[in-house]
């Protein structure tokens, strides 16, 4: 199944570097010299990565087929993509398997549609689009995701207070003028 490993982002300097935002847990064991890519759009690749470095959390690649700004510049969108197996841990899954899913609360309340996975330096951050439009970042952790359902299309959601956009403000348990 082919999946991906990275989204090309900014130019960053004059010979060919280039920003990746992470769509994998393990960029340390994908990312490395001499890995070859597919990329989407197809047109864009094969890439082959000539060396990475990562700069306060954020991760860096230099490919062999791009040498200036300006080809970093032009491949600015493009998706690193990878075959993979699909023999892997229980909880884990691919962006592709969790955008479109159902967002419910525990009680099934719906409050959106997954939309997309951003990755981000402490936690993934789950999107969620709401109904009225807005987008809810929800920490894709245990605590605030405790369920994901692929074969019933949903996702259960317990998100911090606040998250989500219409919630009225917690009861503080105080008195007015007490």
């Amino acid at each position: 199944m082919d999946v991906t490993v990275a989204r090309i982002g900014r130019a960053h300097g004059l010979k060919g570097e280039v920003s990746v935002e992470l769509r994998t847990d393990i960029p340390e064991e994908r990312l490395v010299a001499g890995a070859e890519f597919t990329t989407d759009p197809e047109s864009a690749g094969p890439l082959t990565i000539a060396g990475t470095r990562v700069q306060a959390g954020r991760w860096y690649v230099r490919f062999a087929e791009i040498t200036d700004r300006n080809a970093a510049e032009a491949a600015r969108g493009v998706s690193l993509v990878m075959d993979s197996d699909e023999d892997m841990e229980d909880d884990a899954w691919f962006v592709h398997e969790l955008v479109g899913l159902t967002a419910v609360r525990s009680d099934g309340t719906e409050v959106g549609k997954v939309v997309d996975l951003q990755s981000m330096p402490a936690q993934d951050l789950l999107v969620v689009k709401q109904p009225g439009g807005f987008r809810a970042l929800i920490p894709f952790v245990e605590a605030f995701v405790p369920e994901v359902d692929l074969e019933g299309g949903r996702v259960v959601v317990d998100p911090p207070h606040g998250l989500l956009a219409g919630e009225e403000p917690e009861a503080t348990g105080e008195t007015a003028g007490g």
